[in-house]
């Protein structure tokens, strides 16, 4: 797609949503000078009106504003202001693609009109509108239209109402009523010079028709903060803008297609889906030895069901938008009901992890639109989407929630003394559950930093999936304190429950960043745990993606060529060699990622097998010349390919390089 428009509007939204946050955070009496230092004015009750400093607002905001005064104090103000600005930025982001596509239910533009370049279809049938998402206040919104004066009014009910209504299927994007975000919406949304405006106009309806528009338009929103942190060491809250890369799509096809795809050709040699896939790879003629090794290991049939799939570092969701289309594929070939498919795979197959809430959030709106595609009434089947930020948990209160969530009901229900008891002894630390949970937090204190490269023991996996059950439940079911409680706990344990799990595939583009990048934590980090993979991140997310992967499941990434050759990866090299079977790879070079120009990123796509097989030959492709669309030709076509090594034959190399392409008689 072309996103040359995208290029040009998001980091100019960036700074126009930051200032809009600034603007309104100032009127709420949250502010900082000019070295950053945090000034909250004090608030006080004036009739039925709070006053924030100089400004006025009604008195149903003081908890809210409570709540931005923590944030700010706990986070920084700037970090609150990014935060923000973003949660706004993905919601109206979201909001567009979804008019464009007639995914709203009321069926009206909220952020545009179909007929008038400046206006707003909603603000033209506002009894219809009124009806389907506000209509305790139907009569009200309609008399208030019917005065003449009063669409700005209008415009913000109805698009908080919007905001509200799709809390339901999208609770992880937009929040329930109450949310503090909703102080911090822009003024003036109806002007000709609105914050909206550029968002409508900047980028063409066009430019909307496919889902990945929402990974661009992250990766541009934060280019200027990706510049700004390069060549430094990385604080936590910033390596996601120093690490992402968006994806090209035929480089996610080329490793999904061979990982998840392979694995159901495996036992359907003759499925139909190897007609669906440009990008898969035909096996290399193997000896008779080989072939029966690969016929013990290779299993007599799989449910669709059972395929889990996990990208430990999902951005915003490109290579899952992919493994979803695989994975479509294969449940039609079993004939499964096509209306029951989307919700199967989001809720059985499909595993993503990543430290950045807001790509995190994207994500999971991408495989959202993509399941709407296939079933009209997704956003009604209170989907659980196994699409996760990793939290930390240094901040938690654990005695205290502990005590609230009441798991072995050891508190009298309705005691007011239990409520407001201060020094109450914990009850149950001794239980299984306890214990857990405790080790679980311990795990995440550096979340924020670490990522997945956090190790939760397999073990663990279903105690892990119990307990986070048992606390879905009490989310619904329990009293305030519990369900608050239990809410609490569930990103923890969750995020916890993913990385127990084992995966058929691991697929990811991971973050690339060298030693000089990363901070002590981190740094420390790779020396105790990844002493082979330790000078780059790119190289600890390799190896430690086939902790995550069952035996004979497939590691399947794009990353830095770096580890094929350099001495400093001898040992990962030789510990691949020893241990795992190289299936394909497309060497690719410099200038694979259209995006990014000269030599400084030369990369590799691979896909390695969870398992031994000394003698098996490999498929390489050899495409380090010319630009993208070149690379992308020449591995459709086939070109430049190289498939004679076997596994054992590098190891005869000095320094065992992945050297494909040169003459085996020379060895």
């Amino acid at each position: 797609m072309n996103t040359n428009n995208i290029k040009k509007y998001a980091p100019q939204a960036r700074n126009q949503f930051r200032d809009a946050v600034i603007q309104k955070l100032t009127t709420l009496g949250i502010s900082a000078d000019k070295k950053g230092n945090l000034q909250i004015a004090d608030a006080e009750l004036v009739g039925e009106t709070m006053r924030y400093g100089q400004f006025d607002y009604p008195k149903s905001t003081l908890t809210r504003r409570d709540r931005l005064v923590k944030r700010a104090r706990e986070q920084g103000f700037d970090v609150l202001v990014e935060h923000c600005a973003y949660t706004w930025f993905n919601r109206l982001c979201a909001i567009r693609y979804m008019e464009i596509h007639g995914y709203l239910d009321h069926g009206f533009h909220m952020l545009s009109h179909p007929d008038n370049p400046t206006g707003f279809e909603v603000l033209d049938h506002v009894p219809e509108v009124a009806e389907a998402l506000l209509p305790e206040k139907k009569a009200q919104l309609v008399e208030m239209k019917l005065s003449g004066n009063q669409d700005e009014a209008i415009y913000r009910e109805l698009l908080l109402a919007q905001c509200h209504a799709l809390h339901r299927a999208m609770p992880f994007l937009f929040e329930a009523v109450d949310d503090e975000a909703e102080l911090l919406l822009p003024d003036n949304l109806t002007r000709t010079d609105s914050i909206l405006r550029g968002l409508v106009d900047g980028i063409p309806e066009e430019d909307w028709q496919e889902v990945e528009v929402i990974g661009w338009l992250y990766q541009f929103y934060i280019s200027e903060k990706k510049d700004a942190v390069i060549g430094k060491v990385v604080k936590s809250e910033d390596i996601p803008a120093a690490t992402q890369l968006f994806t090209p799509n035929w480089i996610v096809q080329y490793l999904v297609q061979n990982s998840v795809g392979r694995q159901w050709l495996q036992t359907y040699p003759d499925s139909p889906l190897k007609g669906k896939m440009d990008y898969y790879i035909e096996p290399a003629e193997q000896t008779p030895e080989v072939q029966a090794q690969l016929a013990a290991i290779t299993p007599a049939s799989i449910e669709p069901e059972s395929i889990k799939v996990l990208d430990p570092a999902c951005g915003s969701g490109h290579i899952l938008i992919e493994v979803y289309n695989v994975l479509k594929n294969i449940y039609e070939e079993r004939g499964y009901r096509a209306r029951d498919i989307p919700q199967l795979i989001l809720e059985n197959n499909i595993f993503g992890l990543d430290i950045d809430d807001r790509a995190a959030q994207l994500s999971g709106f991408a495989l959202l639109m993509m399941a709407r595609q296939d079933d009209r009434r997704i956003f009604t089947r209170d989907v659980r989407l196994n699409i996760v930020s990793l939290q930390e948990s240094l901040h938690l209160d654990i005695a205290k929630l502990w005590q609230q969530l009441n798991f072995h009901q050891q508190n009298q229900t309705g005691s007011m003394g239990d409520m407001f008891a201060e020094n109450t002894a914990l009850a149950h630390t001794d239980s299984a559950e306890y214990q857990l949970l405790m080790r679980t937090l311990k795990r995440f204190v550096n979340a924020k930093t670490l990522g997945s490269l956090i190790q939760v023991p397999q073990e663990e996996e279903a105690e892990l999936k119990a307990f986070l059950e048992a606390l879905y439940r009490m989310e619904q079911e329990g009293d305030f304190q519990q369900k608050a409680a239990a809410k609490a706990f569930i990103p923890y344990i969750q995020q916890a429950w993913i990385l127990a799990q084992r995966y058929d595939a691991v697929v990811a583009n991971p973050p690339y960043m060298g030693g000089k990048g990363m901070n002590s934590e981190l740094k420390e980090f790779a020396k105790n745990n990844f002493p082979d993979s330790k000078a780059d991140l790119f190289a600890m997310f390799m190896q430690n993606a086939f902790s995550l992967l069952k035996e004979n499941g497939f590691n399947a990434q794009v990353n830095m060529q770096s580890w094929m050759f350099l001495s400093s990866y001898e040992a990962l090299r030789n510990w691949l060699l020893d241990n795992k079977t190289f299936i394909t790879m497309a060497h690719l070079g410099a200038r694979a990622f259209g995006q990014i120009s000269g030599e400084v990123v030369q990369t590799t796509a691979w896909v390695i097998k969870n398992q031994h097989s000394e003698r098996y030959q490999p498929v390489f492709f050899r495409l380090i010349d010319g630009r993208e669309e070149v690379k992308k030709s020449d591995l459709l076509l086939r070109k430049n390919i190289f498939d004679k090594f076997t596994q054992h034959d590098f190891k005869n190399i000095p320094g065992m390089p992945i050297a494909y392409w040169i003459d085996l008689p020379s060895l």
